[in-house]
């Protein structure tokens, strides 16, 4: 379960109010000129409220022992707007090193799981190059490969500049399948076309402006 419980207050003092239950999925469009990791970082307790809670678990990221904390975000993948490479590193590396720092699963069988997710999402294997070597749209795709991996508990995903990640049609199926499975999933974006995407599943619609955090239309 993820829960980010009211009231928040981030930057310029904007009202926050949001509350993900297991099987929950928000499509959340953000204002040009609003950052969508601020909010992620929000969610992910790297960054403390000005006021209010937020709450993952049930546990209240500002009590917990910095250890736990981190240990907590291991059940957490995101996709990060920019950045988020290791330079020196393959990618392949990048998207497995989370996981075996999080968990103890052998790595064979990190990388079988990786392998069919990338497959899933249009890679032929998982890319081995470092980050400057690899096309922009194979870098996307390996970071919904990283931000799935490992069944995660709620997965934040933010949409690279300039382009919607829901342009890869097998990302709304994994959604389907991780809220199926009991995950949450907030999607942040400043493309306002992909509130209209066919079977995009949210269960919450929402737009975040300097305004803070408003329903955008009924939930389908």
């Amino acid at each position: 379960m993820a829960v980010a419980e009211p009231r928040l207050d981030l930057a310029h003092n904007m009202p926050l109010s949001l509350c993900m239950m297991p099987g929950d999925s928000a499509l959340i469009e953000v204002a040009r000129g609003v950052s969508t990791t601020a909010f992620a970082d929000l969610c992910g307790g790297l960054v403390p409220p000005r006021s209010g809670h937020v709450r993952f678990v049930g546990r209240d990221w500002q009590k917990l022992p910095d250890d736990y904390a981190a240990a907590l975000r291991g059940r957490i993948g995101r996709v990060f707007a920019t950045g988020s490479w290791v330079p020196f590193l393959d990618v392949e590396t990048s998207i497995l090193l989370p996981s075996l720092h999080h968990t103890r699963r052998p790595l064979d069988d990190l990388r079988r799981e990786a392998l069919a997710l990338a497959q899933e999402f249009g890679l032929p294997g998982l890319p081995r190059d470092r980050p400057a070597d690899i096309a922009a749209g194979d870098l996307d795709r390996a970071a919904l490969v990283r931000a799935f991996l490992g069944d995660p508990l709620l997965v934040l995903i933010e949409d690279p500049p300039g382009r919607s990640l829901a342009r890869y049609g097998a990302v709304l199926n994994r959604i389907a399948a991780t809220c199926d499975r009991g995950g949450a999933l907030i999607w942040l974006t400043h493309d306002r076309a992909l509130s209209g995407a066919a079977g995009f599943p949210a269960s919450h619609h929402l737009r975040l402006s300097d305004q803070g955090l408003a329903l955008a239309r009924a939930a389908a």
